[in-house]
């Protein structure tokens, strides 16, 4: 069965079309992404603005096309917090749907958590044993936690790398700023961590998305023109140690920094900040990077539900 996954982030709307098979692998087979910045495109009552809807609607229409064009029998659509939680949530996707008849599905914050934590056990393993997961989206930071396929913990913080970086970074900061932005993660982090730190000790701590492989990439990771199969990991003494250096870059010296985009340099630091606390307050040295996050998710809880065969 080829599916087409549309995924409208904070950052970046997605379509990624697959080939999913029951019990196998989902296999990539054509990805169109489009900068969207939903989490910027707030005006003052936390309402997307028509600029926003607008670039959600036309991208929705070309992903429409395309997944039709490559034989996608079927398109999965999802968004997550940037329309969540705005405030015209409802009036955006009725927008949508009325120009281009796709409804889009909105995840709760525990729904994408616990996706995402689904990808990941399944790229892991068993052999994981107790799986923590972190992932840094533009307007949320995830964390789940579990020994099974779902998990005991799944959380969703307002942490995200976008909404912090329109929060605390529209204009410069100074150390004393810094030390205000740092210590407001980590308290709003700390708040529910015994939620996670009560359910036991982790033998495997895992990390997932852009914001995450950028700041492995930084740190010396492989690239991802090795393929995904390459072990990839962010220490937190080598991120410790970069982030005073990525403080002090201007946004074109973030841009030629290896695995940023130009369209997320302003996101590195709120997402530095944000992976140093997960790993503080967890006490975690290191995160080992999974190539598989919530789209893959999605897939494979379609694929458990359906019990998807060649003749679905």
């Amino acid at each position: 069965m080829r599916l087409g996954v549309l995924d409208i982030g904070s950052n970046t709307g997605h379509l990624l079309v697959v080939d999913a098979h029951d019990g196998a692998a989902p296999l990539p087979a054509f990805s169109l992404k489009q900068p969207l910045r939903l989490a910027e495109h707030l005006d003052e009552s936390g309402a997307v603005s028509q600029t926003g809807i607008d670039a959600l609607t036309a991208f929705t229409a070309e992903a429409l096309v395309v997944a039709e064009e490559k034989g996608c029998e079927a398109m999965l659509s999802f968004a997550t917090s940037a329309v969540r939680d705005s405030a015209n949530s409802d009036a955006v996707l009725a927008h949508v749907r009325a120009s281009t008849g796709v409804a889009i599905e909105v995840l709760s914050g525990e729904d994408e958590a616990r996706l995402t934590f689904l990808a990941v056990r399944r790229w892991f393993g068993w052999s994981a044993g107790k799986l923590t997961v972190f992932d840094i989206g533009g307007g949320s930071l995830e964390i789940a936690t579990g020994a099974d396929e779902r998990p005991d913990v799944a959380q969703s913080l307002p942490l995200g790398a976008a909404r912090l970086a329109s929060t605390y970074f529209s204009e410069p900061v100074d150390d004393a700023g810094l030390k205000r932005i740092r210590r407001s993660i980590r308290a709003d982090m700390a708040k529910d961590a015994g939620q996670v730190l009560r359910t036991g000790t982790t033998h495997r701590a895992a990390a997932t998305s852009k914001t995450f492989r950028s700041l492995a990439r930084i740190c010396g990771a492989a690239p991802s023109t090795v393929g995904p199969l390459v072990p990839r990991s962010l220490a937190l003494a080598d991120l410790r140690a970069w982030i005073p250096k990525l403080v002090g870059m201007s946004q074109e010296e973030l841009a030629e920094l290896p695995g940023v985009s130009p369209s997320r340099t302003h996101q590195i630091v709120p997402g530095a900040l944000v992976a140093e606390a997960c790993m503080d307050i967890f006490d975690l040295a290191e995160l080992e990077i999974c190539p598989w996050a919530l789209r893959e998710g999605v897939i494979l809880e379609r694929i458990d539900k359906l019990g998807v065969t060649d003749e679905v």
